[in-house]
């Protein structure tokens, strides 16, 4: 007769989603490979700006205002020495380069929609997972997140940044606001859903205790939604930004960015068009480019994806 012996406590954990599997699915996808290809070139020239740029982004010259690119200025030097500067995008009404700023303007966009997007993701993570597995603070959580979605984001913003100085910071705190009731609403969807599932529960009946509960069987079902929706969080920044630089009550206008560029040179766009082009093709390619990625995310992270493709 064998010997009775204790069960083994159940281990419930979350199916692996991010697998090295799934990382070769990844590379493997056409879509994310263009949109991390371009994301890296835009990130590399915004990085490399001050050895790139032709002159200081923020150097007014009234003598070459409102050239055309390829205008060639002649600068003499000290020593009598000439040297000849190339403004490859052009100048605007104040005479800086457009180029410069343009490279320049590539170093906020990035860093205003990374920021937003890691800010608004991890606020937004630990009030979706608190609202979605602690059944009384779901009521008042998501009515004051519901009160923040129906104003648009854009007006919430611009409301916003009209209450601190204007800045790189108050922007960033002006977006992610906005930003963080989609996070929240997102993530108590799927605590919803992934508590009931059954390795839940058993971890439920073994004593497990809440915390290490929602850390090791929860939270790992709820981070590939979330890196799919940090990626559209960064292009819907970038785009918030450039429209509130463009507005005027964003970054201070001395300051480079690819909003700032296209305000100051809305009013000779028909007569300079540069000042508005070449700004705006770079922010059409990252927020492209950035579409790009997440939409490979998705397809490549997204279990329902897959099935449907099955």
């Amino acid at each position: 007769m064998e010997a009775l012996t204790e069960p083994a406590p159940i281990d419930a954990v979350a199916p692996p989603i991010l697998t090295m599997a799934a990382g070769r699915r990844l590379l493997r996808n056409p879509g994310v490979a263009v949109g991390a290809a371009i994301l890296a070139v835009i990130l590399l020239l915004g990085l490399a700006a001050p050895w790139l740029g032709t002159v200081d982004p923020v150097a007014i010259n009234p003598s070459v205002r409102n050239k055309l690119p390829g205008f060639e200025e002649i600068v003499r030097n000290d020593d009598g020495s000439k040297t000849t500067i190339v403004h490859r995008m052009g100048t605007d009404t104040l005479g800086r380069d457009v180029y410069s700023r343009t490279l320049y303007g590539a170093r906020v966009s990035m860093l205003v929609g990374t920021a937003v997007a890691a800010i608004s993701v991890a606020i937004g993570l630990g009030i979706g997972l608190t609202a979605g597995y602690v059944r009384w603070l779901d009521g008042p959580v998501m009515r004051l997140m519901d009160g923040l979605m129906a104003i648009p984001a854009i007006l919430l913003a611009i409301a916003l940044v009209s209450l601190w100085t204007a800045g790189i910071a108050a922007v960033i705190v002006a977006i992610v606001i906005p930003e963080i009731p989609r996070v929240v609403r997102l993530v108590r969807a799927i605590v919803l859903s992934v508590r009931e599932e059954p390795y839940v529960e058993a971890a439920i009946s073994v004593g497990t205790p809440t915390l290490p509960l929602i850390i090791r069987h929860i939270l790992p079902n709820t981070l590939p939604p979330l890196i799919v929706q940090a990626t559209y969080i960064v292009a819907s920044a970038i785009l918030v930004e450039a429209i509130l630089s463009f507005l005027g009550v964003g970054i201070p206008p001395e300051t480079p960015t690819w909003g700032n560029i296209m305000a100051e040179g809305r009013a000779l766009f028909r007569i300079f068009p540069h000042n508005i082009l070449y700004p705006g093709i770079f922010l059409a390619l990252t927020v492209l480019a950035v579409n790009m990625l997440g939409d490979g995310l998705r397809d490549t992270l997204d279990l329902r994806m897959k099935l449907r493709r099955v």
